[in-house]
C-alpha cells in the first residue's frame, strides 16, 4: 500500500476517535529477567494486546545504560522499521514479530549486555504501553587453583599462620570461595581461623576472585586434607567446583620416644650384626636424636645404630635422646638388649684317655651358655650317646677311636660348638682280616700290608717261613699302627706279621703263590676268516694275559691270510703266461669246468690231515675236484 493513499485514512480515523472521546486499550507483558551464558543469543519476548489491530501498531525497543537515561535501540512502524544506527547493538539485533508477540534477538551477547531492556507498544491514538526485562548474562569461571605454603608451620606460633591461597579467574556474576577442612567448611573464628577475599575485574568485565586461608594449626592438623570450593551460577542453576588437595607439614615437639631393635628379629647371639632404630612422636626440624649404650657409653648422633660382631658385653641398655635444639628441651626411651652366648665345649678328660680292656669308660663334656643347650656324642659321624656323659661299661678295643662332642642351642639355630676325645683302650693287638690269608700273583715282587690295632700302638715285625726278617715301613694310625712290606718273590712262600705291644701279639701268615705264565699254541683251520683255537690255555686270574695272547694269534692268522692271497696272485700270473703246466697227481689246470680262473692252494696243519683248498676268490674248494 503505498504512504500517499493511507495517510489521509489514518489521519481522518486519529480526527474521528478524537471527535468521539473513545481511546484504545493497550496491553504489554515481558519477563522480569531473561538468563542467557555469554556467547549465546538471547531471546527476548514482548507480549502484547490492543483493540486496534496491528495496523496502526508501533513497537520500540530501548536500553538503559548504567546511571543514564534509557536509549532506543531498535524502531518498529507500521510502514517502517530498522534498528538505531552507533549502539552496543547495531550489528547485534533483530526483531520477530509473530501476531501480538515481539521477540528482540541479540547475538553473541557478553557481560556488557548485562542491562535491562524496554519494550514499548503504540496505537494511533496517544495511548502506549511498556513492559521491562533485565539481562542476565553468566559466564562459568576457570578451574579453581589451590597453592599451599611450601615451608612448615610450628604449632607453637602464637599468630594464625597462612595455609594457602586460592584463586579462581573470569567468571560470571562473581564466584564465591568457600574452605575447607577434612570437608568440613572454615569461618572466621576471632585469633582462630582468617579468610581474606580480593576481587578483580577484567577489562572484559569478568571477575577473578583470590582467597587466602591463615589459622591458628595444632598437631591434630598434621595429617588434615585442606582444598577450596567455587559456587558460581549459570542459568537456572547453582554449580561447584572443587579444587586440589593440599596437606600442610605440621611442626611440633614429641611426646614419647621410642627405641627398638630392627634386626635381627628374635633372639641375639655372639656375632651377629645389632641395628637398633629410634623414633619418636614429633616432628620437629631443630632437633638432635641421639642413641647411646650405657655400659660404654658408646653413642651415635643418628636415628639408627648398628654394631657388627657384637659380643654378650655389647648387651644391656641403650637409650635414645631427642632434644630440641630451640630451647635445649629433651625426652628419651630405653631398651634393654641380651645378647645370648655358647662357649667353646670343654671335654674331662681332656685331649685324650686310655682305659684297659674290660673297663668301664666314663667322660663328660660341658660349654657354658646363657640358654638352654643340648649335648650328643659321635664316632665316626655316627650318634652314640646323647647327653653330657659318656659312658661305656665294658671298654673293647672297638670302642678306642675319635669321638666328638657337639653342643648346640636348640631355641637358636646356629649356635653350635663342638670338641674331640681321643678314647684308647689298653691291650693285645688285633690284626684285621683272617689268621691265614692266600696271595696268588704273576709280578716278581709282591706289597703286603698288615693293620693292627690295640693301644700302646703295636710293633709290627715281618718274617718268612724260612727264618728272613724282612724291612717295611711302619705308620701310626689311630687305633694303632700299619706297616707295608715290598720282596722279590722266586717261589712259593710264607710270610708271617707279628703286632706286639706291652700287653701281647698277633700274628697273621701270608700264604704266597706264584703263578707262572704259559704261551699258548693255536691250531687254526679256517675257510672263510674262521679261527679256531683248541690249544690255548687260559689262566683263570690272568685276564690280561688272556687278551694279550688271544690278539697275538688273531694278528698272525691275518698276516697268513695276507700271504696266501699273494702266493695264490703270483700263481695265477704264470699260469697265465704259460709258465705252469699239469702237476703230478693234480688236475690240469686247464682242464677246469669252472667258468672262473680259480688258483687251488693246500694247506695242512700239524694236527689235522685235512686239507682245505681256498680259490682266489675266497670260495671253498671241495677236495674231489683237485
Amino acid at each position: 500500500m503505498a504512504l500517499p493513499d493511507t495517510a489521509p485514512l489514518l489521519v481522518g480515523l486519529l480526527l474521528l476517535f478524537h471527535a468521539f472521546g473513545a481511546w484504545a486499550i493497550v496491553e504489554v507483558t515481558m519477563e522480569d529477567k531473561v538468563e542467557v551464558m555469554a556467547g549465546e543469543t538471547a531471546q527476548i519476548t514482548c507480549m502484547f494486546t490492543t483493540d486496534e489491530g496491528l495496523g496502526g501498531t508501533t513497537i520500540q525497543w530501548f536500553y538503559v545504560p548504567p546511571n543514564k537515561e534509557r536509549q532506543r535501540i531498535y524502531n518498529k512502524e507500521p510502514m517502517h522499521e530498522a534498528a538505531e544506527q552507533n549502539t552496543l547493538f547495531t550489528h547485534r539485533i533483530s526483531l520477530n514479530v509473530n501476531g501480538t508477540a515481539a521477540v528482540l534477538a541479540i547475538r553473541d551477547v557478553g557481560v556488557r549486555d548485562n542491562l535491562e531492556f524496554i519494550c514499548v507498544i503504540k496505537t494511533l491514538t496517544p495511548e502506549e504501553a511498556e513492559g521491562r526485562t533485565q539481562l542476565q548474562v553468566f559466564k562459568s569461571p576457570t578451574f579453581p587453583t589451590i597453592e599451599a605454603v611450601e615451608t612448615g608451620i610450628s604449632v607453637n606460633e602464637e599468630a594464625p599462620s597462612k595455609i594457602g591461597s586460592c584463586r579462581v579467574k573470569n567468571g560470571y556474576p562473581k564466584p564465591n570461595i568457600t574452605w575447607y577442612r577434612n570437608n568440613m567448611p572454615l569461618r572466621n573464628t576471632p585469633r582462630e581461623v582468617v579468610v581474606t577475599s580480593s576481587t578483580t575485574i577484567e577489562s572484559s568485565g569478568l571477575f577473578s576472585v583470590q582467597s587466602e586461608l591463615t589459622m591458628k594449626v595444632k598437631k591434630e592438623h598434621k595429617d588434615a586434607v585442606f582444598y577450596c570450593e567455587v559456587i558460581y551460577f549459570v542459568p537456572g542453576a547453582t554449580k561447584m567446583t572443587e579444587s586440589q588437595h593440599i596437606n600442610i607439614t605440621v611442626y611440633y615437639l614429641p611426646t614419647e620416644v621410642n627405641i627398638w631393635v630392627e634386626s635381627p628379629k628374635g633372639k641375639i647371639k655372639e656375632g651377629d650384626t645389632l641395628e637398633l632404630r629410634c623414633d619418636n612422636n614429633g616432628n620437629y626440624p631443630s632437633s638432635i636424636t641421639t642413641i647411646k649404650h650405657q655400659n660404654s657409653e658408646y653413642s651415635v648422633e643418628n636415628k639408627t645404630m648398628v654394631r657388627t660382631n657384637v659380643k654378650r658385653l655389647d648387651g644391656g641398655v641403650y637409650e635414645c635422646t631427642f632434644e630440641e635444639t630451640d630451647n635445649f628441651e629433651e625426652i628419651s626411651g630405653s631398651t634393654k638388649v641380651s645378647v645370648n652366648y655358647l662357649e667353646s665345649a670343654v671335654i674331662t678328660p681332656k685331649d685324650s684317655i686310655a682305659v684297659m680292656e674290660g673297663e668301664e669308660l666314663k667322660a663328660s663334656c660341658n660349654a657354658l651358655s646363657s640358654l638352654q643347650t643340648s649335648t650328643t656324642w659321635f664316632k665316626n659321624e655316627k650318634l652314640v650317646s646323647k647327653g653330657n656323659t659318656l659312658s661305656v661299661k665294658s671298654a673293647t678295643l672297638e670302642t678306642a677311636g675319635m669321638y666328638k662332642c657337639v653342643v648346640t642351642v636348640p631355641e637358636m639355630e646356629g649356635m653350635k660348638t663342638s670338641s674331640t676325645l681321643q678314647v684308647n683302650v689298653k691291650g693285645s693287638p688285633q690284626i684285621l682280616g683272617p689268621d691265614v690269608q692266600e696271595v696268588e700273583t704273576y709280578e716278581t715282587t709282591v706289597n703286603l700290608t698288615c693293620s693292627a690295632t690295640g693301644f700302646p700302638a703295636p710293633t709290627i715285625m715281618w718274617t718268612t717261613s724260612d727264618g728272613k726278617n724282612l724291612n717295611a715301613l711302619q705308620t701310626e694310625t689311630e687305633d694303632g699302627a700299619q706297616s707295608v712290606v715290598t720282596f722279590k718273590i722266586t717261589s712259593n712262600v710264607k710270610v708271617f706279621c707279628n703286632a706286639s705291644n706291652d700287653f701281647g701279639s698277633k700274628v697273621v701268615e701270608f700264604n704266597i703263590k706264584t703263578i707262572v705264565h704259559t704261551t699258548p699254541t693255536a691250531t687254526t683251520t679256517t675257510s672263510t676268516n674262521t679261527i679256531t683255537d683248541d690249544t690255548v690255555q687260559t689262566p683263570t686270574k690272568s685276564p690280561n694275559i688272556k687278551k694279550e695272547s688271544k690278539g697275538f694269534v688273531i694278528a698272525i692268522i691275518i698276516i697268513a691270510i695276507f700271504l696266501l692271497a699273494i702266493l695264490g696272485s703270483v700263481l695265477y700270473f704264470l699260469y697265465k703266461k704259460g709258465r705252469i703246466c699239469g702237476r703230478s697227481g693234480k688236475q690240469d689246470f686247464s682242464k677246469r669246468k669252472s667258468s672262473k680262473d680259480n688258483i687251488v692252494v693246500e694247506m695242512k696243519s700239524d694236527n689235522t690231515e685235512e686239507a682245505i683248498l681256498l680259490g682266489v676268490n675266497g670260495e671253498k674248494q671241495q677236495p674231489n675236484d683237485q
